[in-house]
């Protein structure tokens, strides 16, 4: 199946093998892409998006989010966004690859990557207050020094600390007025139950199956949800689901009837009552007004 957007592979032109990428906001928009950032796209590598000056909008999958001086914004590999036409601010992007992560991270800052990166579990946007903008400002222009500046047999050192103080200084500010995810009971349980959903929603949408996937009662797996996020794990699977819908039908020239058969119904009826019970508008609504 092609997608009708593009999918950004990274590319890091100037260090061809070094999976991180560091990138001004103005001068990415002015460069000669083969694809228009105006337009939605989808990544494939993770993003810490600041802005530093001005104000604008960014739409991440299918919301828009307004931004100003000491917004920061995350996205996984994966997810739809663009970028406002008519932007007028500045800032700095930090870009890298899973297998950056992989390498460079061990298994607990990975876990915190996988939270902080997560939709499910918390929103892109952060507004910064002014003491956290300084901190972050200050490490990202740290990175900027160490990438163009010095850039030696130390630098990937450097730069991987600095990011990883990013990621936790990020974490951080995202658990500081809720319960800290990672260290509760049922974390990593989630976590992989949300990767089953990801890879087999074509092939069901029981909570009794998922269960078995992961040899446990239903009882459990929505034990697990509601410790977590506090929702059943039919709503998560729901949600995931729908966001999928969401993407064929933004992302893909495919009618209602092939994208229902994409995503697992035996028939396309059953693809508009449920999307329709969730969303309140029809796949075709939610592909116009998109």
């Amino acid at each position: 199946m092609k997608e009708d957007i593009k999918k950004i592979k990274f590319n890091n032109v100037q260090k061809p093998n070094f999976q991180f990428d560091l990138v001004e906001l103005n001068e990415l928009l002015t460069r000669d892409l083969d694809h228009d950032l105006t337009q939605i796209h989808r990544v494939e590598f993770y993003h810490i998006f600041l802005i530093t000056e001005g104000s604008g909008s960014h739409t991440i999958d299918f919301s828009e989010y307004s931004y100003q001086k000491a917004t920061l914004f995350t996205l996984k590999k994966g997810q739809l966004h663009c970028f406002n036409s008519n932007t007028k601010a500045n800032g700095y992007l930090l870009l890298f690859t899973e297998n950056f992560l992989l390498s460079h991270f061990n298994k607990i800052e990975v876990s915190k990557s996988i939270q902080l990166f997560n939709n499910l579990l918390s929103m892109p946007k952060i507004v910064l207050d002014n003491d956290d903008f300084n901190d972050i400002l200050s490490l990202i222009e740290r990175i900027k020094s160490e990438y163009f500046d010095t850039y030696d047999e130390f630098s990937v050192g450097i730069i991987r600390s600095a990011l990883h103080m990013i990621i936790t200084k990020l974490f951080r500010i995202k658990t500081r007025d809720n319960q800290k995810l990672l260290q509760r009971k049922y974390f990593n349980e989630f976590i992989e139950f949300q990767k089953l959903v990801e890879e087999n929603y074509t092939k069901t949408k029981k909570v009794i199956d998922y269960a078995n996937m992961m040899n446990c009662s239903t009882k459990t797996l929505n034990n697990i949800c509601h410790n977590i996020i506090g929702k059943s794990a039919k709503v998560v699977i729901d949600e995931l689901i729908i966001t999928q819908i969401k993407r064929f039908l933004i992302s893909t020239s495919l009618s209602v009837k092939e994208i229902a058969y994409n995503v697992g119904f035996d028939e396309p009826s059953n693809l508009y009552k449920y999307f329709k019970k969730y969303t309140y508008i029809s796949p075709e609504s939610f592909r116009k007004n998109n």
